[in-house]
């Protein structure tokens, strides 16, 4: 299992030695093989951001999960002997979430470390955590990750089965465990509740300003373009989770002030302790005036990468809330799907095309833009402008603002 300290003392929650990793996902019956190999693509993202390198990679269809190993037993004993032959592996990832049991009997079976795409995502989160309120909320996360998993834990006291004749201290330890982690979870849930109010109160203080908020998939360049737009100096790097703090800066287009908030990106397969951890920090999505949605254009699952991101917000009841789909990445676009001989004009009349077509499908205004290359800034500024100053009119209609 993970490490669950959260950055005591300013130290990483994550090792810094490079450690290797194999990777595992199955392909059930609905599933198409191009889309698991989206998803392992990644994880392995999600393994290099908390710093491990995967080695190797497992596929298999399967009807459903093994009950006791996940995959099935030839799969596992052909991952067990790359394992024993490969001394330098020291965990094996599953694309999925896995039981106490699973764990228990997968450690057991292959002798290293095994991790689920959420505990993963949690360790990330917990070496990205700054604030108060970001290491209580992944935390929490984590106690009620482990809760149901505290079985897989106690491997020293594995004789202790309960039953007739077997009721012993095993069984007697386990239950003093989750009774100290669900004190834990609402100790947890009190200091996040006083910190909420906190937060409440800073919010209620920024005065009538417009609120506008950046949402989007981890990774799109939601950051570097908060930092473009608000000449501020947000955390960004090509990694996932990068921003998990929400940040908020004061801008002032030509004369006209509004709050401009970075969010934590969103991910498939987002663990729902996560999610449920974490609405306290969205409450700046939900409270905002205006979303700008922001996407990868140039990722090959972009539109799936809007669902994920769409599904989140209605989770989050905040998918009513006026938005601006900006598609960034848009130099990367051009460079993995136009042939460098296509003429100009050409070029021009496909990305209007394209944005014609997306504009209709999602039913909101849009803008392509290079974040990086400060690429068409100027156009998303004016569209900000105008509407954000219409947000104005509706709010102040009896107040005339000369922009």
């Amino acid at each position: 299992m993970a490490d669950w300290n959260v950055s005591k003392g300013g130290k990483p929650a994550i090792k810094k030695e490079q450690e290797y990793a194999v990777i595992v996902g199955i392909i059930l019956p609905n599933q198409k093989e191009e889309l698991i190999n989206e998803y392992l693509d990644e994880l392995e993202f999600l393994a290099l951001t908390a710093g491990a390198k995967t080695v190797k990679r497992y596929t298999q269809r399967l009807q459903h999960p093994d009950r006791r190993t996940f995959i099935g037993k030839g799969k596992l004993e052909e991952i067990k002997a790359y394992v024993e032959s490969h001394e330098s592996v020291n965990m094996v990832i599953f694309d999925d979430d896995l039981t106490g049991k699973q764990t228990s009997i997968l450690e057991e079976e292959l002798k290293v470390k095994i991790i689920d795409r959420s505990s993963l995502i949690l360790d990330i989160f917990a070496s990205r955590a700054q604030t108060a309120q970001a290491k209580t909320q992944v935390e929490l996360a984590q106690m009620q990750y482990l809760l149901p998993r505290l079985r897989g834990l106690w491997t020293h006291l594995e004789r202790q089965r309960g039953g007739i004749g077997m009721r012993g201290p095993g069984e007697q330890e386990i239950e003093t465990d989750r009774r100290i982690v669900r004190d834990k979870i609402a100790k947890l849930k009190a200091n996040l509740e006083k910190i909420d109010r906190q937060s409440v109160t800073r919010r209620k203080k920024r005065g009538a300003l417009i609120r506008v908020a950046f949402v989007g998939y981890t990774n799109v360049g939601k950051s570097t373009l908060m930092n473009a737009l608000s000449k501020s100096d947000v955390f960004a790097e090509n990694k996932l989770f990068a921003t998990l703090d929400t940040t908020t800066r004061k801008v002032v287009l030509d004369t006209m002030p509004f709050l401009l908030s970075d969010t934590v990106g969103f991910i498939r397969k987002l663990p729902h302790h996560l999610v449920e951890s974490f609405k306290s920090t969205l409450d700046e999505v939900r409270e905002s005036d205006l979303l700008l949605h922001v996407v990868d254009i140039a990722h090959p699952q972009f539109e799936d990468h809007i669902k994920t991101v769409n599904a989140t917000l209605h989770a989050l009841e905040a998918d009513n809330i006026p938005t601006i789909m900006i598609y960034n990445k848009i130099d990367l676009y051009r460079e993995r799907n136009f042939d460098k001989f296509l003429e100009a004009e050409i070029r021009a009349q496909i990305l209007d095309d394209v944005k014609t077509n997306l504009a209709n499908e999602y039913g909101t205004p849009n803008i392509f833009i290079s974040a990086l290359k400060r690429e068409n800034l100027s156009e998303l500024r004016s569209l900000l402008k105008e509407s954000i100053s219409e947000l104005y009119e509706k709010r102040y209609p009896y107040q005339v603002k000369h922009w």
